[in-house]
């Protein structure tokens, strides 16, 4: 299994804070079955800075700790970046970092809004072959008020990515409700963890994954499983799977 938004990484975030708490965090991920995990620390989001070259070098540090204690996890490199206008800026000067080094570029909105310019931002960053992911929407209060503003972004081609604790329904029954709506509707591609420790804030996948199964079948927890090994190859996610969206209208919006 692979999990492609983590904040394992110690001291540099809100994620792992020791040394010791990212080695938990990994011993975690294994007994969950996740082989591999992205490293996605905070980045440019008024509080953490954390560029592509720190990154890698955390990253580089920590599989060594890995290999060192014998814990079968690889470690790759990441970034969870809050939207801003000059983003791409930053890109082109080496500052931002895609996920495992490829195209996909996971974005996190602002929590209560979506930015007016997100739409032009998301064209220009197609523009320059890359895949913009936006990082658990169904914790942004704008999206869940309007539902049909997340339809149109992947209309547009963005992807999404949900949290495995709010499938599991670690955040309450609404956002549960809404994640699984999400995915019935076919607005999601990835489950990822957003792990950040052991305890209020850990992995949760196998639990996620379960529900889906429950409620939508195997084929569906295949491809989202999938999606995330075409990510780090780099290749082309799947789009929907088989038999998820039924004809029927969710949001309103269909």
């Amino acid at each position: 299994m692979i999990d492609i938004h983590s904040h394992i990484l110690p001291s540099i975030d809100d994620g792992a804070q020791t040394l010791a708490d990212a080695i938990d965090m990994a011993k975690a991920a294994v007994a969950g079955g996740i082989t591999t995990i992205i490293a996605t620390p905070h980045h440019r989001n008024g509080t953490f800075e954390n560029d592509k070259r720190s990154i890698i070098e955390h990253v580089h540090a920590l599989n060594e700790t890995l290999q060192h204690h014998r814990i079968p996890l690889s470690v790759l490199p990441g970034q969870e970046v809050r939207i801003h206008g000059e983003l791409l800026d930053y890109y082109r000067d080496g500052d931002i970092l895609p996920l495992a080094e490829t195209k996909y570029v996971l974005i996190e909105l602002p929590n209560n809004h979506v930015p007016r310019y997100t739409e032009q931002l998301i064209f220009d960053m197609q523009l320059q072959g890359l895949i913009p992911i936006i990082a658990h929407p169904e914790r942004n209060s704008e999206l869940v008020e309007h539902p049909n503003k997340l339809y149109d972004l992947v209309k547009k081609g963005v992807l999404t990515q949900l949290t495995a604790a709010s499938v599991a329904g670690k955040f309450g029954k609404n956002i549960k409700k809404f994640s699984l709506q999400m995915i019935e509707a076919n607005l999601v591609h990835l489950i990822a963890s957003d792990a950040h420790n052991t305890t209020t804030r850990a992995f949760h996948m196998r639990e996620a994954y379960d529900v889906i199964q429950k409620q939508f079948g195997s084929q569906v927890v295949y491809v989202f499983q999938e999606n995330a090994e075409l990510l780090v190859a780099g290749e082309t996610l799947y789009k929907d799977a088989p038999g998820r969206m039924k004809k029927k209208k969710f949001f309103g919006i269909f």
